[in-house]
């Protein structure tokens, strides 16, 4: 067991690498004598570098030293060098495919992710061929990954909080290792030290709510005019709070400055960070983060942040919840047959008007955002 090496592969977008850190942080606790290096994007390295001592990050960039099939073969041979005995492939893309073809010549264990592209098909057919039915979590699928490996995982055991939790053995000791508690006491949180002044520290009397309004493909972004007049509410109900914009490209780039003018209870995060890292101590202190189908929902997860989500062309059926979410914060509109027509949200929508999310009224949003922090001020 001490020369075991697990290889796992997940090249993907930011807000899919943050969906292995739950399972990957629970193998390695489960499994501390078990090496494992995680093997992705340079930008996924932060949510890895620190969660488990037995734990390490290889960055792979696919669009330079790594390109094409040339690249590839730089990659397996350097990959080779590191002696691994197990590879789990949780992407199942071209690029993985050809690396685990490469090791399935050698004498490793390898396993990959079944990524139950039928039920999918099913899942986002048009009537009536469509089955409305949830398929397995992609936490699931991890896990049967990493059970056909030989390591199988007791996720009730050794169940992920928050990547701010103290690395170690909390509670009592059992002869598998240790079992960390998962009862009423609050996760722990970012040091709000590490960020710059203009964002802490946080005030007793204060609400913190972060907004992340964009993601990749139009079917899953909410109106803009409609995400006004929930910032304009939010301002209205909760004079003392301050609300939090998160997310970095053109969209932002051209949205945030009018926000932040208008409403100067808004805050910028990107002109005021400058890492990942930062972003999530901010998230693990916020009091509620609404977010679309995107990273930021996944991010906030890992800090045990409450989310409340936007679905429109894509559906938490398909499996992306975020991690420990309640499927209550999922505002969604259920009567609407065409709903999913997307597993990624970036089909073109099948009627022409968004319907799937131009008919979500703001007051569905504000519901469950006020629910949340209501219980939040009971709680204090």
């Amino acid at each position: 067991m001490k020369h075991t090496h697990i290889l796992i592969i997940r090249f993907s977008a930011l807000g899919d690498v943050a969906m292995t850190v739950p399972i990957v942080w629970a193998l390695a606790q489960q499994y501390p004598d078990v090496r494992i290096t995680v093997l992705s994007r340079p930008v996924s390295r932060t949510l890895f570098e620190d969660l488990a001592p037995n734990v390490n990050f290889m960055e792979a960039d696919l669009k330079g030293e790594y390109h094409g099939v040339k690249g590839l073969n730089a990659l397996f041979r350097r990959l080779v060098a590191k002696r691994f005995t197990h590879i789990a492939d949780l992407h199942s893309v071209l690029r993985s495919e050809y690396l685990r073809m490469r090791f399935n010549l050698g004498l490793y264990r390898v396993e990959h992710i079944n990524k139950h592209r039928h039920q999918r098909r099913q899942l986002v057919a048009p009537q009536p061929r469509k089955v409305l039915q949830q398929l397995p979590t992609s936490f699931q699928n991890y896990l049967d990954v990493f059970s056909r490996l030989g390591f199988p995982i007791d996720t009730s055991r050794y169940c992920f909080r928050s990547i701010f939790e103290p690395i170690g053995p909390i509670g009592p000791i059992s002869p598998i290792g240790p079992i960390r508690p998962i009862g009423p006491t609050p996760p722990s949180r970012g040091n709000l030290n590490l960020l710059p002044k203009a964002i802490g520290p946080k005030r007793s009397w204060e609400q913190w709510i972060g907004i992340a309004p964009f993601a990749a493909h139009k079917g899953k972004v909410y109106p803009q005019e409609k995400m006004e007049q929930v910032i304009e509410r939010l301002t209205q109900q909760y004079p003392k709070a301050r609300l939090f914009l998160f997310g970095r490209g053109k969209d932002e780039d051209l949205t945030f400055p009018h926000w932040a003018e208008r409403w100067p209870q808004c805050t910028i995060v990107s002109w005021h960070t400058e890492t990942l890292y930062q972003e999530l101590i901010l998230m693990s202190h916020l009091d509620v983060m609404l977010s679309m189908d995107s990273a930021n929902q996944h991010l906030a997860s890992l800090t045990a942040t409450p989310v409340v989500s936007i679905w429109g062309a894509t559906h938490p059926y398909a499996g992306f919840m975020g991690w420990r979410q309640d499927p209550q914060n999922a505002i969604q509109l259920s009567d609407l047959s065409c709903r999913p027509c997307s597993i990624y949200g970036q089909k073109p929508c099948q009627r022409g008007d968004y319907a799937c999310l131009h008919g979500i009224a703001p007051e569905m949003i504000l519901e469950r955002m006020n629910q949340i922090l209501t219980k939040n001020q009971q709680e204090v």
